[in-house]
């Protein structure tokens, strides 16, 4: 499989080109020339199968030719067997055909342990058989970091670099990255917020000089490997509920939207999906494009669903390259006008959109009460972007005979603050594998805002 760069100006790449590449060399973000596409009977004739032998069949024409299959089967067996849950990504029913599936199951009790985790392994792999060494360079919001250097963290050939805002990101969520200590892992607490980090990572890889010939790669939602590993689900949740026979919808917490991509990518490769619902909160930007084809750049906001606090949505490029028939070049205009300028793209291309996509933006003071009304009627506690997503999926729904799942991103132990100003008396505790948490030694160091100050900071420690 060939994979393109939505600019179109970069050359196409094999899947291993594209695992360490990240972003493409004009700027632009991989995808796949062609999809794989399944039929309905094959979809169906998967049910009842693990969620790993699942994942085999949805994930191995991606990397057909570049890893082998009985390697690739290996990495997922493994991954999936380090999962809490039986079934790694459980349904939990909250009302009449409405669900919460549970992706918070993993090692770091985020959605982003199914993505990462992979591509620690692939990674590892791809490195050794080419004995290349790389500096990852990663920015968080909260989550991605600590899947990240859980997934990357016993690889002999990577440094790995994680950029969170400073006082920006939970405890639970600092202390799970600045309590793995190695001589390959790297914290670094930005002055700013996480699009400052976000940007930077991508000034980095535009140019790489910094690093005196060593190559950067990539952990956000940008890489590739990342969005391919969060189709599966998609599958795995539409099995349960009696797909393909019957369509599902889903409402997908999302702040940079790779993860609801992914569902966009399974409905794409055969999966009968009704509808996809964008929740946001006050940081809305995916929101007013959605229902309003507005695309315009805000203030960025701190609220309690701290992983959605991002105005720039990066894999949003990746729809736009469809959307604008994948004609790279008019993209590539696009995306540097709205660099500067708020805009809206044509109404025929945004209602195309909008026959799949919906969206709802929701505060926190109204995120707070979701949370309480379903600790109440449900004894369930939802974590704030879940709650988000919730809240989203009941006021955008279109059929109610359609089952609705909203994605439960991460464990709710996560946000305490939240938690405690929704009037929850007993806070979540902790999982068995993490229970010392607080007690862990803690490393890491707090940077000034700038470009310069943390490549010189990477250039300096890489080993």
């Amino acid at each position: 499989m060939k994979y393109i760069s939505t600019r179109g100006q970069a050359p196409a790449l094999e899947f291993e080109d594209v695992l360490l590449a990240g972003l493409a060399s004009d700027g632009g973000l991989y995808v796949p020339e062609t999809l794989p596409r399944f039929t309905q009977e094959e979809i169906a004739s998967w049910a009842g199968l693990t969620y790993a032998e699942l994942a085999f069949k949805v994930m191995f024409p991606f990397v057909e030719g570049a890893i082998p299959a009985n390697e690739f089967e290996t990495m997922i067996n493994e991954i999936y067997a380090g999962f809490e849950h039986p079934a790694v990504a459980p349904l939990v029913q909250l009302n009449s055909n409405e669900w919460v599936m549970e992706l918070f199951r993993g090692p770091t009790l985020a959605f982003k342990d199914f993505a990462l985790q992979l591509l620690g392994r692939m990674l590892d792999f791809v490195l050794k058989r080419r004995d290349e060494r790389v500096v990852i360079m990663g920015a968080t919001s909260g989550d991605t970091g600590s899947a990240a250097i859980e997934g990357c963290r016993h690889c002999d050939n990577i440094d790995i670099f994680i950029l969170h805002p400073y006082k920006r990101v939970s405890d639970v969520q600092r202390k799970q990255m600045t309590t793995v200590i190695g001589d390959n892992v790297f914290n670094l607490a930005v002055e700013g917020n996480f699009d400052d980090c976000q940007r930077m990572v991508k000034e980095s890889f535009a140019d790489q000089s910094f690093l005196n010939g060593s190559r950067l790669v990539a952990v956000n939602s940008i890489n590739w490997a990342r969005i391919m590993a969060q189709i599966v689900y998609y599958f795995s949740a539409s099995l349960s509920l009696g797909g393909p026979a019957r369509s599902v919808s889903f409402s997908v917490p999302t702040g940079n939207f790779g993860d609801i991509f992914a569902g966009y990518l399974a409905r794409n490769m055969g999966l009968p999906i009704n509808q996809l619902v964008v929740a946001t909160n006050r940081n809305d930007i995916l929101h007013r494009f959605i229902s309003n084809n507005r695309y315009e750049m805000e203030s960025l906001h701190h609220t309690l669903s701290p992983s959605m606090d991002i105005m720039v949505s990066s894999n949003f490029e990746r729809l736009l390259f469809d959307l604008y028939g994948r004609d790279g070049k008019a993209l590539a205009e696009l995306m540097e006008h709205w660099k500067t300028d708020a805009g809206s793209i044509e109404e025929y291309r945004w209602k195309s959109a909008r026959r799949l996509f919906d969206s709802w933006a929701v505060s926190d003071e109204r995120m707070c009460e979701v949370i309480k009304d379903t600790y109440q009627v449900n004894e369930y506690l939802l974590d704030p972007h879940t709650a988000i997503g919730v809240e989203a999926a009941r006021k955008t729904r279109r059929d109610m005979r359609v089952p609705m799942v909203t994605l439960a991103t991460a464990h709710p132990v996560k946000f305490p603050e939240a938690i405690e100003k929704a009037g929850i008396d007993q806070p979540p505790e902790l999982p068995h594998h993490l229970s010392d948490l607080f007690e862990r030694e803690e490393r890491y160091d707090v940077i000034e805002n700038s470009l310069a100050a943390v490549q010189a900071y990477v250039a300096e420690h890489r080993r």
